[in-house]
């Protein structure tokens, strides 16, 4: 059963960098957000709401259902070079759009920035995403012209812990190597013994929605859960988790036996874990990261798998997708997915139905169920 509480707490806004040499933040006040024009809503009229990628999951009655309240218009772009050309057009041609909801691959879109959506401006009011993370949007520009950013908090949460938790077992247990074997002909002679996860320390680093399912799926393995994140845990949720807060980055590692990646990628948490983390832990460790793969120094991870620090590795993000190092390829040490944390029918179904509640939730009361931003 999937606890409410999990789906309710949101991962917080990222911090701003205050360290010397950070660039300075930008704060937005109200006297310097663009003049508003009269949106559909206001008019009493449907918003109308453009669609990049297929709406291929949610079903056809609840379509049916959101299209009583809201104009839908499906764009055929699946690049950035082709959606550079075509909404701009799209508007000259047929009108201002309310919101856009982006369903499309991101990293085919990338950079998400002004350039790219320069032309919904002043009406746009909602921009929405069918995935968790979005370091590729260009938040703090959207912001500055009021629009209400919001990527899915918990629609590929659970998914992307159940792979997270896969990965976890196969590296402790060399599943790679062994399914190998027996693909070549051979069986298990030559193969060491493996591990048991059960009184293992899995450390999490990030304690938003993945990192709480993961804690408590981890407890079906006996494994005992240490966390780290910028804001503690209230107690209730701590005890939900069976988890453990520590203070610092340096604790949790030092204590870790499977340290899991669960943080978004900020320019705070860009190679997080490089060469001084990696001394932090002990020899042997497993490390897992369905986050994203810039967290990880891969340089560093490189270093450590070859050095024995790090035994194994279990990667479902890259820092270069989906050109990804060669030896992550190559090497044994590693177990590999292809980012398809939440690549699953049900995951996808939950994530189309929060983009479209979050626009239905601006137009009935003026707000989305929750924004990244505020505006």
């Amino acid at each position: 059963m999937k606890a409410d509480w999990i789906a309710t707490l949101p991962e917080p806004e990222p911090e701003p960098d205050l360290s010397p040499g950070a660039s300075a933040p930008q704060f937005y006040c109200f006297a310097e957000l663009p003049e508003q024009p009269m949106s559909s809503v206001a008019l009493n009229k449907k918003p109308r709401v453009a669609v990049v990628g297929d709406v291929k999951y949610v079903g056809d009655d609840y379509l049916k259902s959101v299209k009583t309240e809201l104009d839908i218009e499906f764009l055929q772009s699946s690049n950035r070079q082709q959606l550079l050309q075509e909404l701009p057009r799209f508007i000259a041609q047929s009108g201002p759009i309310d919101a856009l909801i982006c369903t499309v691959d991101t990293p085919s879109l990338k950079p998400l920035n002004e350039e790219l959506f320069s032309a919904l401006t002043p009406h746009c009011r909602v921009i929405a995403s069918v995935w968790a993370g979005y370091n590729e949007f260009d938040v703090s520009w959207m912001t500055s012209q009021g629009i209400w950013f919001c990527n899915t908090i918990d629609a590929v949460a659970e998914a992307t812990a159940d792979l997270a938790i896969f990965l976890t077992v196969a590296v402790i247990r060399n599943t790679y190597v062994a399914e190998k074997r027996v693909r070549a002909g051979l069986w298990y002679n030559g193969i060491v013994p493996t591990k048991d996860p059960t009184g293992m320390t899995l450390a999490i680093v990030g304690m938003g929605s993945i990192g709480r399912y993961l804690s408590v799926k981890a407890k079906t393995f006996n494994m005992k859960v240490k966390y780290y994140n910028r804001t503690r845990l209230s107690a209730e949720i701590e005890e939900a988790c069976h988890a453990e807060y520590c203070s610092s980055l340096e604790e949790l590692l030092s204590q870790a036996d499977v340290v899991s990646i669960n943080c978004p990628l900020t320019p705070a948490t860009r190679n997080l874990i490089s060469h001084a983390e990696f001394k932090m832990m002990k020899d042997g460790v497993f490390l897992i990261n369905t986050a994203r793969g810039p967290i990880v120094d891969e340089e560093a991870l490189i270093e450590a798998l070859e050095s024995g620090k790090v035994e194994r590795a279990g990667l479902d993000v890259f820092s270069n997708e989906p050109n990804i190092n060669p030896y992550f390829r190559t090497s044994d040490k590693v177990v590999l997915q292809p980012h398809m944390g939440g690549w699953t029918v049900e995951a996808i179904r939950r994530a189309e139905k929060e983009c479209f509640e979050n626009v239905l939730k601006w137009k009935r009361e003026g707000r989305p169920v929750a924004p990244v931003n505020e505006v």
